[in-house]
């Protein structure tokens, strides 16, 4: 129980919102913490309450003070007035979602789809262990932004790398849980793609959507809601429906008047919306005023099927309810039918084009009669119309001719809206999702028309900019795409198409990347700018080679051949172009150099020259940006030639010129990537408080929030070699969980970490935890990487903690020129002293060499050097020189190595060290068996 075990009153917070199945980044947001804080807070739940994953956790997450829930509470609306009969409704669609995975509850407009469909979600969420969501599709006006709705729904936030429908796939892939789907027919194509992935790899997921026709997808049962029951044996669920709503506006009626009631209720079909819209005029015309009314013939009510009959009884009744209305107030409800998202009444008087005080008494009369819903909300008191009274708001426009008019105010008021946010700071993101849907409906109805087109340009390119300030990176590229194909001016265009690269990248989507900068480069040469089309398609060539692993292909060498000729042919004397060539040409010699057997130092140092030119060029141009990429090639190529230190200056150099640079999508992009090269190159040179510094920018970076493997990966690994224990075993429940909600894909840059942690535990001697993690080690990185790299640094760390030192040996039996592709960059120095040290203590007859050789690779790292110096006093027997090495790894932030040590000099020495060890959470050190 989770009362047993104590926990903070800020954990129990953060426990109960996991219960409700919020995000990390969900979270933060709702508790005005930062995300950081948050990950802290569910790694100690998981610890206090000895569970493996969030999931788990959420499952504990009370309901009440002092009681854990054995099922998590739905996720459903609250109804604003009571649910009324339908007793056999209920049992057969409740019957229905158990045998059947995939259920739609079909009828026309009106009839009550979705009020039973919540009564039968709630009634049965106790049978779901994991829960039950309920998605309102109303807003949603792009098929392809379903999946961003359901896992808006779901408390997930996007993941670069993935796409929404993946996300969402796997957040419900092993789950028991009942998914919502209401208003489909709209988006039908949307939902119809996302339920076939749902139900075809969620097993345990049962869907029931709404929708006024079948979506066609493999496995559903169709429900067709009925009518509201009509008198029989003087029992009628329409009957109570009207007496109860008639009731709620004062008018309590006498049960001797249900004939006359029913009567009412046979005359519209039993359809649940016109009951209660009637039934809201009983108190001013009375039963009789309303059987007079529903005498007169009222248009669309007479011929068709029964269940087009049954669609007319509601049109009628909003016709005869809406004739009803003063002028002013019928004028209002057809122009605020234009939102689609619940709005204030400041929203509807811009809108409308009325004084605000006169729209807000309009809208509490419309609400009276039921033509709109009050909620209460943080902004306001805000007002919201059925789906079915918007519709035919919507038709009420046009017949008066004010459609255009209407929507033309609504997309200036959205682009308003979009100014505000653009430079607000407080509230924030709660801001933007009151509008967004808004802002997506005005876009979507501008962008096709011909006179709306630099209004639809201007806001698709707000909404372009804004959803990517709100990690929605998905739609952010696609919106600025979208802005590229509205746009007038080609220069414009292609402005558009570069940030829609620049997102993709952040998206981890080489291949669009590239696709966008090479329609840019058409887009620029289109206006005229021969040396912008140079600079895109060098760009393109340059991207495939610094960001490769994000491509699913490799790019031929060919292709990237011809677009660098291109480029060189355009560039003129433009300083930006030549400087993208330049940035292009040295990537090309940098990928030529890593494809070789062996390491050609001739043409390392021809690359380098090549690289510090494109510096040299980019820096001219003044563009950071620009500069930043040049500086990567640069770091590349000292990486190569062996330049440790030069290459850890430069990583630094560009992350100084990144850190003032606007949060555009391509410096997002260009500082996340340097972030991370920048606490490598800090890794390398021993630099372990730096290296901890930036990955911990990198791991609190909003972008990554929803990666937790990617963002915490390179801190694991600072906190590994450094020792310690508790923020690796901490930071590991990030990774682990993060890493398996995404599916457990592979990935090289994903090995360091899971070694580290496998590491970890075997010096803590927990074999069981590090089987497990050398297990995910080896699904994640099977490469020569893990074999010859990183791997055999982790794995001689352990070796020589057991005091196996031969073995330690023999793991980097390789000298490092035979290994270069794989020690290079962040592992050299810790190779050559790990091996010395190995050398030293195995009692190798070469082990002076060793030690000789080391100390000149590693000069000036202040881990390895103390690694090497110990290796020396070791084969020396010079006990202060051992003891001095002590407080060198103390300086350098490396407290395993220093206890280590300490337990190497012996006697009273080894006690204390032993102790160290010990408090640090190791296990005891052996002794060597050769020393």
């Amino acid at each position: 129980m989770v009362t047993e075990v104590e926990i903070s009153p800020r954990e129990a917070e953060v426990l109960e919102l996991i219960g409700a199945h919020l995000s990390n980044a969900e979270i933060a947001a709702r508790l005005c913490i930062s995300v950081r804080t948050v990950e802290s807070h569910v790694s100690s739940l998981l610890r206090k309450l000895e569970v493996p994953d969030r999931r788990a956790l959420a499952q504990r997450a009370p309901t009440s003070a002092g009681a854990a829930p054995s099922h998590p509470a739905p996720v459903l609306p609250a109804p604003l007035t009571s649910f009324v009969g339908r007793v056999d409704e209920r049992a057969e669609l409740t019957e229905m979602i158990k045998a059947h995975r995939q259920v739609t509850a079909v009828g026309p407009g009106g009839v009550g789809k979705t009020r039973l469909a919540l009564a039968v979600a709630a009634e049965a969420a106790g049978a779901y262990f994991d829960g039950v969501w309920f998605v309102d599709l109303v807003p949603v006006t792009d098929p392809d932004l379903v999946a961003t709705a359901v896992a808006g729904s779901l408390g997930l936030g996007e993941q670069p790398g993935r796409d929404m429908t993946e996300s969402v796939v796997a957040a419900l892939a092993d789950r028991h849980a009942l998914l919502v789907l209401d208003n489909c027919e709209h988006v039908v194509d949307g939902v119809a793609l996302l339920l076939e992935r749902v139900l075809a790899t969620c097993p345990r997921v049962t869907v029931l959507a709404t929708s006024r026709a079948r979506l066609m997808v493999p496995f559903e049962r169709v429900y067709p809601v009925p009518p509201l029951s009509l008198p029989v044996d003087g029992e009628s669920d329409a009957v109570a429906l009207f007496m109860e709503r008639a009731a709620a506006v004062g008018r309590s009626l006498d049960p001797a008047l249900r004939d006359q009631i029913a009567a009412i209720c046979e005359r519209l079909d039993g359809m649940a919306l016109a009951i209660e819209l009637a039934a809201v005029r009983c108190s001013t015309l009375g039963l009789d005023g309303i059987t007079a009314a529903l005498s007169h013939p009222l248009r669309m009510l007479t011929g068709g099927s029964r269940a087009d009959e049954r669609h007319r009884s509601v049109r009628g009744a909003l016709d005869w309810s809406h004739a009803l209305l003063e002028p002013a107030d019928r004028a209002l409800l057809r122009r605020v039918a234009v939102f689609v998202a619940p709005f204030t009444a400041a929203a509807a008087a811009e809108v409308a084009g009325n004084e605000e005080g006169l729209v807000a008494d309009g809208l509490a009369r419309l609400a009276e009669q039921s033509l709109l819903v009050v909620t209460a909300s943080p902004g306001g008191t805000e007002y919201r119309a059925l789906e079915t009274i918007r519709q035919y708001g919507v038709e009420r426009l046009a017949e008066a001719g004010e459609l255009v008019d209407a929507r033309s105010r609504h997309v200036r008021w959205c682009l308003s809206k979009a100014a505000e946010l653009a430079v607000a700071r407080e509230g924030w993101r709660a801001r933007f999702d009151a509008v967004a849907d808004d802002l997506r409906a005005a876009l979507a109805w501008a962008a096709d028309r011909p006179e709306q087109r630099a209004d639809a340009y201007d806001l698709a390119r707000r909404l372009a900019e804004l959803t990517f300030t709100r990690n929605l990176i998905g739609e952010s590229q696609g919106r600025y795409e979208q802005a590229a194909a509205l746009a007038n001016d080609p220069a414009a265009s292609a402005s558009m198409l570069r940030h829609a690269a620049a997102v993709a990248g952040c998206r981890m989507h080489g291949d669009d990347m590239y696709r966008l900068r090479r329609a840019a480069a058409d887009a620029a040469r289109g206006s005229g700018d021969t040396a912008g089309a140079a600079a895109d398609l060098a760009t393109a060539a340059a991207n495939a080679y610094r960001f490769s692993g994000k491509f699913v292909g490799k790019l031929p060498q060919e292709e990237a051949i011809v677009l660098i000729t291109q480029a060189r042919e355009l560039a003129g004397d433009d300083p930006a172009a030549q400087a993208a060539v330049a940035v292009a040409e040295a990537g090309r010699a940098l990928t030529e150099i890593g494809a070789a057997q062996g390491l050609d130092d001739n043409a390392v140092r021809v690359t380098i020259a090549r690289a510090e030119r494109a510096v040299e060029l980019a820096h001219r141009t003044g563009d950071p940006l620009a500069e930043s990429a040049a500086l990567d090639t640069l770091t590349c190529a000292q990486s190569w030639a062996g330049e440790t230190f030069a290459a850890a200056g430069t990583a630094r150099r560009r992350i100084t010129l990144l850190s003032s640079t606007p949060d555009t999508p391509e410096g997002t992009h260009e500082l996340i990537e340097a972030l991370g090269e920048t606490t490598e190159a800090s890794l390398g040179t021993g630099d372990l408080p730096g290296a901890r510094r930036w990955a911990r920018q990198l791991a609190d970076h909003p972008l990554l929030v929803e990666v937790g493997h990617r963002a915490a990966g390179w801190l694991l690994v600072a906190d590994a070699l450094a020792g310690n224990v508790e923020e690796v075993l901490t930071g590991s429940v990030r990774f682990l969980d993060a890493w398996q909600r995404v599916g457990s894909p592979a990935g090289s840059v994903l090995g360091p970490p899971a070694a580290a942690v496998a590491t970890i535990h075997g010096l803590r001697d927990d074999q069981d935890a590090r089987r497990e993690w050398s297990a995910v080690l080896n699904q994640l990185d099977p490469s020569p990487g893990n074999t010859y790299g990183y791997g055999a640094i982790f794995d001689a760390m352990l070796l020589l903690h057991r005091g196996q030192a031969p073995e330690a040996l023999e793991r980097l039996a390789p000298e490092p020129g035979e290994v270069w592709q794989w020690v290079t960059w962040i592992w050299l120095h810790w190779y050559v002293a790990l091996r010395a040290e190995a050398a030293v203590l195995a009692g190798s007859s070469d082990a002076g060499d060793h030690v000789s050789k080391a100390r000149t690779v590693v000069a000036g790292n202040p881990v390895a050097g103390a690694l090497v110096e110990r290796a020396q006093a070791l084969l020396d027997n010079d006990q202060e020189r051992l003891l001095a090495t002590a407080d060198a790894f103390d300086a350098a932030g490396c407290r395993y190595q220093s206890a280590r040590t300490l337990v190497l000099a012996g006697g009273d020495h080894a006690e204390r060290g032993a102790a160290a060890l010990a408090d640090l959470g190791f296990a005891p050190m052996a002794l060597p068996r050769h020393p």
